[in-house]
């Protein structure tokens, strides 16, 4: 059992975005570009005789959300407590992998789990950011955090001292495994509704590979792996 396997044993489904009357190219580009390195497949179609501006995310002929397009055009670094359309499109992408998400990208998708750990402020959050600065980038997120009855975990490879962050306990850890992966998971706090995580190795510069997913049985093998390999809570 290790992280790496946890992501090896997640199987891919595309699903697709059909974007219907959007008002310029532009936001299709842009989704293009977000979702290239995912399987999620882009397409135009228009709607006749309804609303435009609104996309709709299916899986075969299954229809598993709609988001108005105003929504997808905020920017993806927001704040904890700020709710978009791609939240809602990321809680139906549990399940998909993805490939090549850049430093960007993954701070979003981490922001998506951080986010229901502090609406839900109970519970047990742990989150590896590889390295020491990398984590204390975050740190005015996770200061936010701190401030609630969340159980808070930090782990690192030894490339420096934890900043002292209230309600947030440190995990100096030298293996291979904590210095390459990236991962936000959350137990749910007693409800297993809630439970989710990121879970991603870097692959190349800067190249994360991984997946998110919102299964509690996916989210307790990692929280188990955490637990049993480093000795943390869970």
């Amino acid at each position: 059992m290790s992280l790496g396997a946890v992501i090896n044993g997640v199987e891919s489904r595309e699903k697709t975005l059909t974007v219907f009357d959007p008002p310029s190219a532009s936001v299709v580009e842009e989704l293009k570009e977000y979702f290239a390195s995912q399987r999620v497949s882009i397409r135009e179609g228009s709607a006749s005789g309804g609303p435009d501006g609104f996309a709709v995310l299916s899986e075969n002929d299954n229809v598993l959300t709609a988001v108005d397009l105003r929504s997808l055009t905020v920017p993806l670094r927001r704040k904890i407590g700020e709710r978009t359309g791609f939240s809602r499109l990321l809680e139906h992408l549990d399940g998909t992998t993805f490939a090549s998400y850049d430093i960007g990208q993954m701070v979003a998708a981490s922001r998506e789990i951080e986010d229901r750990a502090w609406r839900a402020k109970v519970g047990t959050l742990h989150a590896g950011f590889q390295r020491v600065d990398a984590f204390e980038a975050q740190s005015k997120v996770y200061t936010q955090l701190g401030k609630t009855d969340l159980d808070i975990h930090a782990y690192a490879a030894p490339t420096g001292e934890f900043e002292d962050i209230p309600g947030v306990t440190s995990h100096i850890v030298d293996t291979d495994e904590i210095a390459n992966s990236w991962f936000v998971v959350y137990d749910g706090g007693g409800a297993a509704s809630d439970k989710c995580a990121l879970l991603a190795e870097e692959r190349g510069n800067q190249k994360f590979y991984g997946l998110w997913t919102y299964d509690p049985d996916i989210v307790d093998s990692i929280l188990s792996h955490l637990g049993a390999q480093y000795a943390a809570p869970t």
